[in-house]
């Protein structure tokens, strides 16, 4: 739900009409105010775990957004840690609402498509929440990629997967429906705007996580609980370069 600082309904209309890049710029002052921010609910899981994991020298949060993912790189990085981000709005909110500590790694912030990442084999830890669906699936292959090379050998790219909404429930056909909706705004207006929930399956992912080469392998979340048939509500995907 939108919080009643969030956006009206006539800045996401605006949003939704223009690109990626340009949406969050406007979106970018009440985006911690929307359901689009993941929230902490799925980020202290998270973290957790990345602490089982570690330690970990340098990180990386891919698509950081605003920074809510930098919070948990924080607590689990001792050096350094970088956010990155297309969106030049974005980041703008996430320097303002960092928190600096004596304790605290040092903090970077970079403007770049993550297709094209800048950096070296330099980072430990790479991680990513709730950006995926910006990706279309013809894409995937080259962010892998991409995430691979700036990792150091034995390095760990790690991430949230939900599982997929139960065919004919509600979730299921609201997500049906925002992508169709989204499928039709794209064929008849440009710039496009890239933003679909039901294009990364599980399935999918892991294969061409293992062909970017990547070790995958999966850990249940189970204090985001679990569905009717035991199985995970989310997992953890651990995908260490070999």
């Amino acid at each position: 739900m939108f919080a009643p600082q969030g956006p009206t309904f006539r800045e996401l209309a605006v949003q939704a009409l223009s690109s990626v890049e340009r949406g969050y710029d406007l979106l970018a002052p009440k985006f911690d105010h929307t359901p689009f921010r993941t929230p902490d609910r799925v980020l202290t899981p998270v973290s957790r775990a990345l602490h089982g994991l570690g330690p970990f020298d340098s990180g990386l949060d891919l698509c950081c957004g605003t920074g809510a993912g930098m919070d948990v790189l924080r607590q689990v990085c001792r050096e350094r840690v970088t956010g990155v981000d297309i969106s030049a709005g974005m980041l703008s909110v996430a320097r303002t609402r960092e928190r600096v500590t004596a304790t605290a790694p040092r903090v970077e912030w970079v403007r770049a498509d993550a297709r094209a990442l800048p950096f070296e084999p330099v980072f430990d830890l790479a991680v990513s929440f709730g950006a995926f669906g910006h990706f279309l699936p013809r894409e995937r292959p080259e962010l892998f990629a991409q995430v691979h090379s700036v990792l150091r050998p034995g390095g760990r790219f790690v991430f949230p997967i939900g599982a997929p909404a139960r065919p004919g429930s509600a979730g299921y056909w609201t997500l049906l429906a925002f992508d169709a909706v989204m499928r039709v705004r794209n064929a008849l207006w440009r710039p496009e705007f890239v933003m679909y929930y039901r294009t990364f399956p599980l399935a999918e992912v892991r294969a061409e996580l293992t062909q970017a080469g990547f070790d995958v392998r999966l850990q249940a979340l189970p204090e985001l609980g679990r569905r009717p048939d035991g199985s995970p509500r989310c997992r953890l995907v651990v995908a260490t370069r070999a």
